[in-house]
């Protein structure tokens, strides 16, 4: 009875190291995506900030059909056959998955510079997001070439080479994008002028700063294919030494996967296009209430431009750990070890928790500093301020639905997912409108509709987890005791930036405050044994952290 505990533990090791890599990754990406869109907001203002989002939620979108499923197809089905040993077969799988990925990309970049115009004005009601759009065209068919070079690693459960083009492309997208908007919007003025469009500055400057999406993704994709041209020598050691007999026609492995394809591209699509639909709706009803484009522009701007920015550095987490466990939980499935699967799912889950819900309740309790740090409005700070203590179950809920939905798909449940997203969205949708239309909730609609879309998301996924694998999720680790410990540094840190914002500014007090936070959140959390010895080893030098902790009289 050992050898499967031990194979389970490592199993859970493995993805915690592997999840903790393109965590840490992801979130430096993040960190840096946060501080250059600091100055970037402050280039384009919340007018241009809406025009950019705008441009950005319809290419992600429009990603999602062509090629933003292909690295989980892609790793779930290599590793199902690297595990049984048909090496040749997994390679197969790449090559096919590539030509897809370039056919898709090339018709769907072209689809959307075409139509960039149409899509912006009749969907969105923001005409001017259309030069945007059309800039980010080719970086789709980029993407899709990216990402299935991301995928061909994380099949061998390998998420360094994506942690890496990760980072590379965020310091090159920060960098091209603020040079972009910085041209870009002063030659939209100079149009402005000649045209008495004051809309021109804001739009043209939107379309210079994605142009750094375009760079940073082409950037990445020369990484990749650098990585794997050097991999590629000893994998071709490992073909040659495939005596399996296994082949599989090009035609089956295309069936494989476009049915693993499909059903992951409409479940992301439905989970992701609700801020499309958000927007559309928003500014729609706005509009009918007599706001002007500049108008539901600036408040849509702050709410993309500020919160959702620091919404997805927590969320990143979600978003990393989920390649780390779909290949774990498809090789665990295929060899009919159930019980590794639970502890992925329950490690994977309680990690996630442990750290978005601080993050979340942090941000609520230091909205208005931090917003006030980092973006130094001129004003709009009470909304901001108000719109990050009201998000706070979003971005905790939207963690917990992302996971859930990559465990789903990694256990094989790819329908459960797009099933449950579109009873979500439905829902969502009456809720959204409902709240604007009838009780003029304004942004705020829009935060606690997605709450109820997060919500609905994270029970039936969890229903179907309990289900398949017979497993239910525990609470007291996972959930109340980083709740408990999070209440307790949230007050931590509010008192603590009072009582230095008499001494310091604002900036000061802000990052001390932070400091606080983390260091009540860290012994609250082990002095109410929400993590034990043995877990916090499992980290990337967790020993140091042990050695700290019993020091400090916390830990033995």
């Amino acid at each position: 009875m050992s050898k499967p505990n031990d194979k389970s533990g490592g199993m859970t090791k493995a993805v915690l190291v592997q999840g903790t890599i393109l965590a840490a990754a992801s979130i430096i990406a993040k960190i840096i995506g946060l501080i250059y869109r600091i100055p970037l907001t402050n280039i384009l203002g919340d007018d241009g900030n809406s025009y950019y989002s705008t441009a950005n939620e319809i290419y992600s979108i429009i990603l999602m059909v062509s090629s933003f499923s292909l690295p989980l197809a892609v790793s779930k089905l290599m590793s199902e056959r690297l595990h049984r040993g048909y090496t040749r077969s997994a390679y197969k799988v790449f090559l096919c998955a590539m030509r897809i990925a370039v056919m898709a990309g090339v018709i769907l970049a072209l689809i959307t510079y075409l139509f960039a115009g149409i899509i912006t004005k009749n969907v969105m009601n923001l005409e001017y997001a259309k030069y945007g759009l059309r800039v980010l065209a080719p970086a789709i068919l980029i993407f899709a070439i990216t990402g299935t070079f991301r995928g061909f690693f994380q099949g061998f459960s390998n998420m360094v080479p994506t942690a890496v083009s990760q980072l590379i492309e965020q310091v090159v997208n920060a960098t091209v994008s603020l040079y972009g908007a910085y041209v870009m919007v002063d030659y939209g003025r100079q149009l402005a002028k000649e045209r008495g469009d004051d809309l021109l500055g804001p739009s043209w400057g939107a379309a210079g700063a994605t142009f750094g999406t375009v760079a940073s993704v082409t950037v990445a994709m020369i990484v990749m294919m650098i990585m794997y041209t050097a991999f590629f020598r000893k994998f071709r050691k490992q073909l040659r030494e495939d005596h399996s007999g296994h082949r599989e026609s090009s035609r089956s492995i295309y069936r494989a996967l476009i049915l693993t394809i499909l059903p992951i591209v409409l479940s992301t699509l439905v989970y992701n296009i609700s801020n499309v639909l958000d927007q559309g709706i928003f500014n729609a009803v706005l509009k009918s209430q007599g706001y002007t484009e500049k108008q539901y522009a600036t408040i849509w701007g702050i709410y993309s431009g500020k919160f959702r920015v620091l919404m997805n550095v927590p969320l990143s987490l979600a978003s990393s750990l989920g390649p780390a466990v779909v290949p774990s939980l498809t090789a665990a499935i295929a060899s009919g070890d159930k019980k590794g699967a639970v502890r992925t799912v329950h490690s994977s889950t309680r990690y996630t928790m442990i750290i978005t819900i601080p993050c979340a309740l942090g941000m609520a309790a230091l909205g208005g500093p931090i917003i006030e740090m980092l973006f130094h409005p001129k004003n709009g700070v009470p909304l901001s301020a108000g719109i990050m203590q009201a998000g706070a179950l979003v971005i905790i809920l939207y963690s917990l639905s992302t996971l859930t939905t990559a465990i789903l798909q990694g256990l094989g449940k790819l329908r459960e997912p797009l099933i449950h997203n579109v009873i979500a969205l439905v829902i969502h949708t009456v809720v959204l409108y409902i709240m604007l239309r009838v009780q003029n909730l304004n942004i705020y609609a829009v935060l606690y509709s997605n709450v109820i879309f997060a919500l609905i998301v994270c029970v039936l996924n969890a229903l179907k987890i309990q289900r398949f694998i017979f497993y239910r999720q525990e609470y007291r680790k996972t959930f109340i005791v980083p709740a408990a410990a999070s209440i307790i540094m949230a007050f931590a840190a509010y008192l603590a930036y009072h009582l230095f914002h008499i001494l310091a500014g604002n900036s000061v007090s802000t990052i001390l405050a932070i400091l606080v936070g983390m260091m009540v959140y860290a012994i609250a959390l082990v002095a109410f044994k929400g993590l034990t010895k043995e877990e916090i080893l499992k980290f990337p030098k967790g020993q140091l952290a042990v050695r700290l902790f019993q020091k400090l009289g916390l830990m033995r």
